[in-house]
């Protein structure tokens, strides 16, 4: 104990403190010296060369631009979800069959002519061609099918209709 007493009482303890305490004050130096370049370069990097304005408003705008087009792109999701709903119910579908309804009638000017939704739902228009006069007939269709009897020539046209779909949905994919 008499031993520690006498290395803290001598001058020796008092050298390496000193020399520890220039060390440390040294590294405090240093730091203080890296820390000033540090916020210069911060500050270079903040301030944009030319127009003045700094990166920090620059993010701000853009962070504001950015939950501006968030908000647009939920109003556009909305709208093409109401789209989708209201194209369910559009005609989408179309099928048309040319025929002569009459033998003594050289042309194929007569028609069946099918306007149909996604749910194969709609109309199907018979336009009867004669000389004398012409006359369109219209029959609901429901699920690809009619409650009115329907003529060949209609039944190929919702055929075609449905099909034309069917052809469409392929070459999207």
């Amino acid at each position: 104990m008499e031993e520690i007493k006498i290395f803290f009482t001598s001058d020796l303890y008092t050298y390496i403190l000193s020399a520890i305490i220039f060390v440390i004050f040294i590294l405090y130096i240093i730091n203080c010296i890296k820390l000033y370049r540090m916020r210069k370069d911060y500050k270079t990097f903040l301030n944009r060369l030319g127009n003045g304005t700094n990166v920090e408003d620059m993010l701000k705008q853009y962070m504001d631009k950015v939950e501006e087009v968030n908000c647009k792109n939920q109003e556009l999701m909305v709208y093409c979800n109401k789209l989708d709903k209201d194209m369910v119910s559009c005609i989408q579908k179309v099928g048309i069959v040319r025929y002569s309804a009459f033998k003594d009638m050289g042309s194929d000017l007569s028609f069946a002519l099918a306007l149909l939704d996604e749910e194969n739902s709609g109309v199907v228009l018979n336009g009867i061609y004669s000389r004398e006069m012409s006359n369109i007939y219209a029959k609901p269709v429901t699920k690809g099918t009619s409650t009115y009897s329907i003529s060949e020539e209609e039944k190929q046209a919702i055929d075609i209709a449905i099909r034309s779909e069917i052809t469409h949905r392929v070459r999207e994919d």
